[in-house]
């Protein structure tokens, strides 16, 4: 696995939680180090969260055929896609899911959660609440969020 994080901080928990080979972004060049990594391959999927600032290089990281999820904005919104962009890069694959369009009815939900809490009890799946703000803190709490200063969850309470 390999993971892309914005400071030495972050690489030392994703090492923590099994990732392989762990790329600053904002130092390295995540290309040539992914390539470098995948003997000049690229990788099959591509999970991003981050957005604007890792949607060209995460494209570029990718081997033919692969897929791009995209899941996240923390950087902002990703430019608007040119199609030929996926073909010239190698006939990629592009989604965007939403948690909604996974949980349309009760039924799901249900289904979702309960396969979920049972990887949490499982112990396959670790849940770090790392930041805990009062809900009077929300705006906060979202600043910190866009600013990638995060790591794990964050809980808001009453």
């Amino acid at each position: 696995m390999i993971g892309t994080v914005g400071s030495e901080e972050k690489a030392g928990i994703a090492r923590a939680h099994g990732c392989d080979h762990c790329i600053l972004y904002r130092e390295e060049d995540l290309v040539a180090r992914v390539r470098e990594i995948t003997q000049g391959r690229g990788v099959p999927v591509v999970y991003d969260g981050v957005g604007k600032a890792t949607w060209e290089p995460s494209l570029d990281c990718l081997a033919p055929r692969g897929l791009m999820v995209s899941f996240g904005n923390a950087s902002g919104k990703v430019p608007p896609v040119e199609l030929d962009a996926l073909t010239s890069r190698g006939s990629l694959f592009l989604t965007r899911p939403r948690l909604m369009s996974y949980t349309a009815d009760t039924q799901e939900l249900r289904e979702s959660a309960a396969a979920l809490f049972e990887l949490v009890l499982a112990a396959k799946i670790r849940i770090e609440i790392n930041q805990r703000y009062p809900l009077a803190q929300a705006a906060e709490a979202h600043r910190v969020l866009e600013a990638r200063r995060t790591t794990g969850s964050t809980v808001l309470s009453v």
